[in-house]
């Protein structure tokens, strides 16, 4: 499968002028959104010392498979007498697992890819609902009952969506990831510090080490299961990393570099999330409600509430676009390979914007397709949890691995062969172990 395959992710040509500090940047406004703000109900379910040790295991996963990617950006093909660079994940796999691999990769990353637009059209109608809230029990006091309906801003995210949608390379315009990096910073340090402020002003630390209590000991481990999996959510970290190697200038290498930059993220983001997790449960204990911002444990500040929540929905809506327009990319570069000659796929302008029947049909039915999922399962913290659950394992897992075991041609049945497999064995079944657990909750509060 050649690399133009219109499954494959096109590699981008990028100047090499960046350094540690830009490769940092890269990696942390690429991970910090979203995820975070399931933390603390993450941390509530598991208690006070498998909470921040799960917090801590994940991120030692992803660095033990980040440190094997940045291995796969330049190498020597000594079997084919040639040089090799790699400019991303897809084409990694590509290279070095063979093409039945790069194609299975592919389809779960456009499977990340959908995923997220689920999840953030969920977010970001929980976001909009939990303003009219903090307004109303600020005008009618805490006990009022203050209940609004999600559909309906699922709904209005969606006709954002489909008019944004047929902007052509909306993706690539420079000041959507500015404000989306500006905002995802800006929310998750408001419920970070509204945490830490609520816990002060308790006077205590709230929680227990077995963390929340349940009736029956089966739903304690479906609520851990989908906590694990709210955690691997937010560790998505490979992916992005030979993209951002790709920009790096040398010397020192870009290999030694990533590392370092690697090394530094990982750490500072297990750190942020630690508070963001931590505080939440030291402030709420178990009451911590799912989404941090919009299960109104904090009442007051009213107004930065509002405006924590006004910056989540701001992300999501640039972050939905900047994922989903990879999608739109890949499936009109396919059809227009296909179909040359087709009326379908001719452009034609209104109002000055380039449009074509196949993008006005193909990307209204994606956002409907994506609105209608979420409106079918409204549950935050059990489709994130779903999400983690599928895609963790393979693509943070598994590939760098195989990968790693291939191009170091690592002999079978020795130590560190023996270490990688048993490895990936037990990160399977915990994948298996929170997939399980998030279908069972999924299914509860559908259909319980």
């Amino acid at each position: 499968m050649a690399l133009n395959s219109p499954l494959m992710l096109p590699a981008t040509a990028y100047k090499q002028t960046g350094n540690i500090w830009t490769a940092l940047a890269h990696i942390i406004t690429a991970v910090v959104g979203s995820g975070v703000l399931s933390l603390s109900w993450s941390v509530a379910q598991l208690g006070w010392i498998a909470g921040p040790v799960s917090l801590v295991l994940f991120a030692l996963v992803t660095y033990l498979n980040a440190s094997l990617l940045t291995k796969f950006h330049h190498y020597s093909d000594h079997r084919n007498g040639v040089n090799v660079t790699n400019r991303s994940y897809l084409e990694a796999v590509r290279n070095i697992l063979g093409d039945l691999n790069a194609r299975v990769c592919a389809l779960l990353v456009f499977f990340n890819l959908f995923k997220l637009g689920v999840v953030y059209t969920i977010t970001s109608a929980s976001s909009i609902k939990a303003i009219l809230q903090s307004n109303c029990y600020h005008e009618h006091g805490h006990e009022a009952a203050c209940e609004y309906g999600i559909e309906f801003y699922m709904l209005l995210f969606g006709i954002i969506h489909v008019l944004a949608s047929q902007i052509p390379n909306f993706r690539s315009t420079k000041w959507l990831s500015v404000i989306a990096a500006v905002m995802s910073f800006a929310y998750s340090f408001i419920g970070s510090g509204l945490g830490l402020a609520q816990a002060i002003g308790n006077g205590m630390i709230k929680g227990s080490i077995g963390g929340v209590p349940t009736d029956k000991p089966i739903q304690k481990v479906w609520l851990v299961a989908q906590a694990i999996g709210d955690i691997a959510f937010a560790y998505p970290f490979p992916l992005i990393f030979l993209e951002t190697q790709s920009t790096l200038k040398s010397p020192p290498s870009a290999e030694v570099t990533m590392t370092k930059a690697s090394r530094i993220a990982v750490f500072t983001t297990t750190v942020f999330y630690l508070c963001c997790g931590g505080f939440g449960y030291a402030a709420f204990g178990n009451s911590t409600p799912g989404n941090i911002l919009t299960g109104f444990g904090f009442y007051e500040p009213y107004i930065l509430i509002d405006f924590a929540n006004a910056c989540v929905f701001l992300h999501l809506v640039g972050g939905y676009q900047i994922f989903s327009q990879t999608l739109y990319a890949i499936v009109e570069r396919s059809c227009s390979e296909r179909y040359p000659e087709s009326e379908f796929i001719k452009d034609f302008h209104i109002w000055k914007i380039r449009m074509n029947p196949l993008r006005l049909c193909f990307r209204t039915s994606y956002v409907v397709l994506t609105t209608s999922l979420a409106m079918l399962f409204p549950y935050f913290n059990e489709v994130v949890a779903f999400s983690g659950s599928v895609t963790f394992w393979p693509l943070v897992v598994y590939f760098p691995v195989e990968m790693y075991i291939v191009h170091k041609k690592v002999v079978p049945w020795t130590v560190k062969w023996c270490f990688l497999r048993v490895f990936t064995i037990f990160c399977l079944f915990v994948a298996m172990f929170v997939f399980v657990g998030s279908v069972q909750g999924i299914i509860a509060k559908r259909f319980g």
